[in-house]
C-alpha cells in the first residue's frame, strides 16, 4: 500500500471510528428509558471508547512505523553510507512499495553511478600514474644517451671524424625518439579531450601507401630490417581518412613491432586486400609473438604482455590503443593474430569510397 493510501485510511479510521462509537451509545440511550442506567452506561462508553482510542491509535502508530518513518530510516542510513564513501550498501526494492519502491530504486540507481563513477575515477588516477612512471622512464633513457654522447663530445673522447659523426648520429637518433614520445603523449591528451584534430578527406589507398612503404622502408633499412610490400588492391581505390592520422596508426604499429623483434633475421610484412566493399591491410612482423592470454588485452591502455614489461623495450603503454581509436573513428575495426615464437600480424579493414553520384551521371 503506498503512502498516501496508508494516510486516507488512518484518516479515516480515526474520524469514523468514534462516530460510529457515539452514534451507536445514543442509540442504546434512546433505548435505555431509565436515567441512571443511561447516565452509568455513558460513563462506561467514554472510558470504552478512549481505551479503544488509545489502543487504535497505538497500532496506527506501529502501522505508519513500520510502513513509513522505518523505511525513511533506512533511506538516512543508506545516504549516511554514501556521504562516508561506502557504495556497497544497498537497498532491496523489492521488498517494499507505493512511493518507497521508487524511492529505493532512485537511490540504487544513484549509488551504482556514484560507484561506478568512482571505480573509474580510481581506475584513470591509477592509469595516470602508469603513464606518467611509463613516460618518465621512457624519457630518461634517450636523455641519458644524449648527455653522455655530447660529453663524449666536449670531453674530446669522440677524437675522431668518423666517432664524431656516429655520435651526432645517436644523438639525432635519440632526440627523434624524444619527439615521438612527447607526440604520443599529447595524442593522448587530445584522445582523453575529445580533441583529436581530424582533416578527412579522399584518399587513394595505394598512392598513400606507396609513400608510406618509402618512408618507412628508409628507417628500417637503416635498422637492417627487411620491409616485403604487397599490394592486392585496383589503382584508384578510394577510402575517406585522415592522412596524416592513418600514417599514425601505422607508424606506431610498426614501431611496436620493432620494439620487440628478437630473431637475427628481422622482417616487416605490409598486405593491402580486397575485402569487397572494404581495403582491409595487414602488417605483419616476425618478432617474439604474443600469448593467447594477451591478444584480447593488447589494445587496451596501458596494457602491457608480460613479455613487454623488459624496461629495456620501455614505451608508454598507449601506443595500441592510440591505434585502436584511431581506426574506429574512421568507421573501421582492427584485432591482431599472434604466434608465441614466430611473430604478431596487425589487421584493420576500412570500408571503401564509391563515387555513386559520378558514376550514375556517366551511366546516364
Amino acid at each position: 500500500m503506498n503512502l498516501r493510501k496508508r494516510l486516507v485510511v488512518t484518516f479515516i479510521t480515526l474520524l469514523s471510528l468514534p462516530i460510529m462509537f457515539l452514534l451507536s451509545s445514543l442509540t442504546l440511550v434512546f433505548v435505555i428509558r431509565d436515567p441512571l442506567l443511561s447516565r452509568h452506561f455513558v460513563i462506561q462508553s467514554i472510558w470504552i471508547m478512549t481505551a479503544i482510542m488509545i489502543l487504535f491509535v497505538l497500532i496506527v502508530t506501529t502501522w505508519v512505523n513500520r510502513g513509513v518513518f522505518k523505511h525513511i530510516r533506512e533511506l538516512n542510513e543508506a545516504m549516511d553510507h554514501i556521504a562516508k564513501g561506502n557504495f556497497d550498501y544497498s537497498l532491496d526494492e523489492n521488498r517494499v512499495d507505493g512511493e518507497f519502491r521508487a524511492l529505493f530504486k532512485a537511490y540504487e540507481d544513484m549509488r551504482l553511478k556514484l560507484k561506478e563513477s568512482t571505480e573509474e575515477r580510481v581506475r584513470d588516477e591509477a592509469q595516470n600514474r602508469e603513464l606518467i612512471s611509463n613516460i618518465t622512464h621512457d624519457l630518461k633513457t634517450p636523455i641519458t644517451s644524449i648527455k653522455g654522447y655530447a660529453e663524449g663530445i666536449i670531453d674530446g673522447v669522440a677524437d675522431t671524424d668518423e666517432k664524431k659523426e656516429r655520435y651526432i648520429r645517436t644523438i639525432y637518433d635519440k632526440t627523434k625518439e624524444l619527439d615521438r614520445l612527447l607526440n604520443e603523449l599529447t595524442f593522448y591528451s587530445s584522445i582523453d579531450n575529445n580533441k583529436i584534430p581530424y582533416n578527412f578527406k579522399k584518399l587513394d589507398v595505394v598512392d598513400f601507401f606507396n609513400d608510406c612503404v618509402d618512408e618507412v622502408g628508409m628507417d628500417l633499412e637503416n635498422r637492417n630490417i627487411y620491409l616485403s610490400y604487397e599490394n592486392l588492391l585496383d589503382r584508384g581505390t578510394l577510402i575517406i581518412a585522415d592522412p596524416v592520422q592513418l600514417r599514425k596508426v601505422i607508424n606506431n604499429i610498426i614501431g611496436n613491432s620493432i620494439k620487440y623483434m628478437d630473431k637475427e633475421k628481422k622482417a616487416v610484412s605490409i598486405r593491402l586486400l580486397d575485402a569487397v566493399d572494404s581495403v582491409r591491410v595487414e602488417i605483419e612482423d616476425n618478432g617474439k609473438g604474443i600469448a593467447s592470454k594477451d591478444l584480447a588485452n593488447i589494445f587496451e591502455r596501458f596494457y602491457r604482455t608480460d613479455a613487454s614489461r623488459n624496461s629495456s623495450q620501455g614505451g608508454s603503454g598507449i601506443g595500441l590503443s592510440i591505434v585502436k581509436k584511431i581506426i574506429e573513428d574512421h568507421g573501421g575495426y582492427i584485432w591482431a593474430t599472434s604466434k608465441e615464437g614466430e611473430g604478431t600480424c596487425m589487421h584493420f579493414v576500412i570500408r571503401k569510397y564509391f563515387e555513386t553520384k559520378k558514376a550514375d551521371e556517366e551511366s546516364v
